[in-house]
């Protein structure tokens, strides 16, 4: 019996369930849609972790949603059935009660009035009463009075089916659900009417004591208002199934996309900056989660890099200026070699030269000498003898002039006032520059510590660069002498460490040098000078001079501007000072 509505059921659910199932691809296949047209089509999208937990989502809730409709329509079909059973039941009980008089009565009319009124329910199809051999006695439906029934038809297996009739039938076999050929799915249900005392004793009845059944009250009950409901039942479950996922899918898609989706484009933008050399990009650490110490960790990890990157920035800046740096007094030396050899060999040259002048020189300036004490004063022939013997004295001093150069002296050194020394050499030139129209300023620093110098070698240096500047000078011009101590330890050697230094500087609003003659302006005999005016010489003492005494000398000169020779010499430490006074005293 319980069999039947199930099959039913099952039959009624499967169009619903197969109406349901578009209704519920279309409700979610839109939203797929629309988030794949917010993302470039391609084939790899389906390839995607949204789109696999949108897909898997769907398919379980829409499973989880038909197994849940399944068994609440039939859970709902048996309650109702179970309910609408009861309800026959009692019914039939009614009925019985009700024509026990007329059986009584022997009133077969009022039997079939009564069964004809109760008929008029709703929800009644047929009610019939069968005598005990089966043949129907009483019938809402007139037809089939007098007509016997099988006893292996759906009505009468449950109490025929084993051959023999069931004394007692049980409560669960009283009812039954069946279909007929029109296709109604009806109820039926069976009351037996017993053989009471009342029946036998009575004195219109010639039933005996021994038969224990009279009949059966056999109701057909239409199931169509149930399956009706049912279907309704199961059509608004569905509808609110298929919100509920609707619905849960939307929240879930939110949750999803904002506690998973949101860090990992975060994580892909970041690897993607950091694989195109961006270290400058942080991921934002959204909760306090495995994605938000993910994030963290990656922020640290960028930083990490960008620090390294900057570490290796500094050291590879750090080594190409330390490269330069020795690069440059690698150069600065070998240049210095270069022409320590060249002065070498120009000054081996110049001391023979002058080693072999010197003598014939001599000789022929006391010869003139004694032939101009011969001649008479104004006389043209002592006017030639003059010019000789001038002459004479020019070529001698070139020749000493050579035998400084080539001899290269050691300073003998000692402490000295720089500005005194300034002061006393400017004096020789003051005069001759002053009758060419040229001022010579001196601007000494009074603070200035004394200098560990050779005073007449550091006079011959001031003396050549202001003859120098004078000669620079054509018409009017200045001279400007500065003296003062260095704000900021200087490196005078290449690989020495820097060394506070006093520096004095000769600026002259001369002609200018060349950028081309700045490179040789203290190569030996190298001169711009017209000839006879200057030997080239004395700015290469000058150099070696200052050399000697550790320190440097530089020019900046700007064509038709002037020039300014600045030299650098170091300072002496306190513990040189005291070392060097005792020394000297003691001396």
């Amino acid at each position: 019996m319980r069999r039947g509505p199930t099959n039913c059921v099952a039959r009624n659910l499967g169009p619903t369930l197969a109406a349901e199932r578009p209704k519920q691809s279309k409700s979610e296949v839109p939203g797929a849609s629309r988030a794949e047209q917010r993302q470039p089509k391609n084939p790899m999208d389906r390839q995607t972790l949204k789109f696999k937990i949108g897909l898997y989502l769907t398919i379980t809730l829409s499973g989880a949603v038909v197994v849940f409709v399944l068994l609440v329509a039939s859970h709902q079909r048996e309650e109702l059935l179970d309910t609408v059973s009861s309800h026959v039941t009692e019914l039939s009980g009614v009925i019985t009660r009700s024509l026990r008089f007329a059986m009584l009565r022997n009133q077969p009319t009022y039997v079939d009035t009564v069964i004809r009124d109760v008929a008029q329910q709703h929800g009644i199809d047929r009610i019939r009463i069968f005598s005990k051999d089966g043949k129907i006695t009483h019938s809402t439906y007139a037809p089939e009075v007098g007509k016997t029934v099988d006893r292996k038809a759906e009505d009468c297996s449950s109490c025929h089916g084993i051959g023999k009739p069931l004394e007692e039938v049980p409560k669960s076999k009283r009812t039954w659900a069946f279909t007929t050929a029109g296709g109604h799915r009806l109820l039926g249900s069976m009351e037996v009417i017993r053989n009471e005392p009342s029946c036998y004793n009575s004195a219109c009845h010639h039933h005996a004591k021994s038969t224990a059944v009279l009949g059966v009250l056999d109701i057909r009950y239409s199931l169509d208002e149930m399956d009706r409901r049912v279907r309704e039942n199961v059509l608004m479950i569905a509808a609110l199934s298929l919100g509920f996922v609707f619905v849960a899918s939307l929240l879930v898609a939110f949750f999803v996309h904002r506690l998973v989706f949101l860090p990992l484009r975060d994580l892909e933008t970041g690897a993607k900056s950091i694989s195109s050399g961006d270290l400058q990009q942080q991921i934002p650490v959204r909760n306090d989660d495995e994605f938000g110490r993910l994030a963290g960790s990656f922020n640290a990890m960028t930083g990490a890099l960008r620090n390294s990157r900057e570490e290796l920035h500094e050291w590879a800046h750090t080594l190409e200026q330390k490269v330069e740096r020795r690069t440059e007094q690698l150069r600065v030396a070998q240049a210095e070699a270069a022409r320590g050899e060249k002065l070498a060999s120009v000054g081996l040259l110049a001391s023979g030269i002058a080693h072999e002048l010197n003598n014939p020189l001599t000789g022929v300036l006391t010869f003139s000498h004694l032939l101009r004490e011969k001649m008479a004063d104004g006389s043209q022939d002592a006017e030639d003898m003059d010019l000789v013997i001038r002459e004479t004295k020019r070529c001698a001093s070139i020749i000493r002039r050579l035998l400084d150069f080539a001899r290269e002296k050691p300073p003998e050194k000692k402490f000295a006032d720089l500005n005194q020394i300034i002061e006393e050499t400017a004096r020789f030139v003051e005069r001759p520059a002053h009758l060419n129209n040229i001022d010579i300023t001196l601007d000494l620093d009074p603070s200035l510590p004394p200098v560990w110098v050779d005073p007449d070698q550091m006079k011959q240096v001031v003396m050549n660069l202001l003859v120098n500047a004078q000669h620079a000078i054509d018409g009017e011009g200045r001279i400007t002498i500065r003296t003062r101590q260095s704000p900021q330890p200087k490196t005078l050697q290449p690989g020495a460490n820097p060394v506070p230094t006093a520096e004095f500087s000769i600026t002259d609003t001369g002609c200018g040098i060349s950028k081309e003659n700045l490179k040789r302006i203290f190569d030996p005999f190298f001169t711009t000078k017209e000839v006879g005016i200057g030997t080239g010489l004395g700015l290469s003492v000058s150099h070696g001079i200052v050399e000697a005494h550790g320190g440097t000398i530089e020019i900046e000169s700007e064509l038709g501007e002037g020039s300014t020779f600045r030299v650098c010499l170091p300072l002496p430490r306190s513990s040189e000072v005291v070392e060097n006074g005792t020394s000297g005293s003691n001396t």
